[in-house]
């Protein structure tokens, strides 16, 4: 029987402001390795049997995203689907399910979020194995991680007596939320508490008949919105009015805490879900004096602090027990035991309309990306970089003009009725109103940067005539 991994591509990390924004958030960096979060998830299934291609769910602004990293590591997904609104994991993963419970309703579902790290892949693939044996039966599974300490940042999972039928397998007694620490100490020393992963073994049919009994409203809409949904290059976009109608829920709440199918299997694999920057550092190896330090960082009289310059030196002087992480466009300072209260940052920025919890100063698209350099009343200027072969919209602008000049490579510029090659230190100038189009024609990427003057320089000041990457909808992207 194949294993279908179902990647769930959701979520914003806000705990991991700065580094991780909704337009970029924790799943496509790179925090624990060389790889990406997104991509370490896919990774440690190298070596299970019985492997299906994955489908992935994520919304329709990180699509690109997730193909191009899926590609980088030679992943070809069986499905990716879009999301046009965010209705938690329940109705994702119904949309997964009722998809593959047609093709074939005896399929096994590896329900994983992308954003986990895990130490012991090994150990991990071991569990997956023993948990499909139950869940081939009907049985909804999930992982309980081995407390190895009374942690109040995760839910718990109390199991029930042994399911005898099963190797370490225990019927769920109960789901219990983030407890207080002196709650959580008694969980772990009772030894019937398990850290709840959020991870699954399903089979398709099982998760739908259950979906059905449960939360009927979010199977309908479901339906509806994948019987409604369309197929746009390689992606399959979910209706958004009938998926809209879904009722928003997580998967515990939905099924999980209500069916009599739910089983446990323990596991210890050095699990973390990355949730703050305080669980950043447990992660990573320390100085002498319990430092996590990356990047151009001079410390002094420091201990048990997580430092990270991206663009600049960062000194620290005589502080412990901090989180100090720097960015192109914003430096945050938080207390170790504070860093789960980022996300309240993150709700002010929001409330007043800021847009560094949005996007970076570099933003990534399907064509490459760009990054704010400078700006004025009337200006501003940016630096951007086409992938070979790769070439932005044909589009023009109401209320601005804009300048190129080739700092390296090739551009194939597109200005009116003329084509325009380029190379290194020529320029040439967008008038208002023309359409005008960037191609690079070449095999190493292009750098630009474009000077845009006028009345008004907003990124949704585009009106666009033809795409590569069917972005029609997207006026807001260039």
């Amino acid at each position: 029987m194949k294993i279908h991994p179902v990647v769930l591509c959701g979520g914003s990390g806000t705990r991991l402001w700065p580094l991780s924004r909704s337009a970029y958030p924790k799943q496509f960096l790179r925090l624990t390795s060389d790889f990406t979060m997104l991509q370490e998830t896919l990774r440690r299934l190298e070596g299970l049997p019985d492997l299906a291609a994955p489908v992935v769910i994520c919304n329709e602004e990180h699509r690109f995203l997730v193909a191009e990293q899926m590609r980088a590591i030679g992943v070809t997904p069986k499905l990716l689907l879009l999301e046009p609104i965010g209705r938690n994991t329940a109705p994702a993963v119904a949309a997964a399910a009722v998809t593959l419970a047609k093709e074939d309703p005896d399929s096994l579902m590896l329900v994983l979020p992308s954003d986990h790290a895990i130490h012991d892949a090994a150990a991990f693939r071991h569990a997956i194995q023993t948990a499909s044996i139950a869940a081939n039966q009907g049985l909804l599974t999930t992982f309980g991680i081995i407390p190895s300490g009374p942690e109040t940042g995760y839910g718990y999972i109390r199991r029930g007596g042994p399911m005898t039928d099963f190797n370490n397998t225990f019927a769920v007694a109960q789901f219990v939320e983030k407890p207080n620490l002196e709650t959580a100490q008694r969980f772990v020393a009772s030894g019937e508490y398990f850290w709840n992963s959020g991870m699954f073994v399903l089979k398709a049919s099982s998760y739908v008949e259950e979906l059905g009994v449960f939360q009927p409203a979010i199977l309908s809409a479901v339906r509806k919105a994948l019987a409604a949904s369309r197929i746009d290059m390689d992606f399959c976009r979910l209706d958004e009015a009938a998926f809209a109608e879904s009722p928003s829920i997580s998967i515990d709440y939905a099924v999980m805490e209500k069916t009599k199918l739910g089983a446990v299997v323990p596991v210890e694999m050095g699990w973390n879900d990355v949730g703050s920057w305080d669980a950043l550092w447990d992660l990573h190896d320390k100085t002498p004096e319990g430092n996590v330090v990356q990047g151009d960082v001079l410390a002094a009289d420091v201990s048990n602090t997580f430092i990270k310059a991206e663009n600049r030196m960062v000194a620290a002087v005589g502080v412990d027990d901090l989180v100090i992480v720097e960015t192109a466009d914003a430096v945050l300072v938080s207390s170790r035991k504070s860093a789960q209260d980022v996300k309240l940052l993150v709700d002010r920025m929001k409330s007043a309309e800021r847009s560094e919890h949005v996007t970076h100063r570099r933003v990534y698209r399907p064509w490459g990306s760009y990054e704010g350099i400078d700006a004025g009343g009337r200006y501003q200027v940016k630096r951007l970089t086409v992938n070979p072969g790769a070439k932005l919209s044909l589009q023009l602008h109401h209320h601005r003009a804009e300048h190129w000049v080739v700092v390296s490579g090739t551009a194939l510029v597109t200005r009116g009725d003329e084509e325009i090659l380029l190379s290194e230190n020529q320029s040439t100038y967008i008038p208002l109103g023309v359409k005008h189009r960037l191609a690079n024609p070449g095999l190493v990427p292009l750098h630009v940067i474009e000077v845009q003057s006028g009345s008004y320089l907003g990124e949704d000041d585009i009106v666009r005539f033809a795409d590569d990457w069917n972005r029609g909808e997207e006026k807001s992207k260039k």
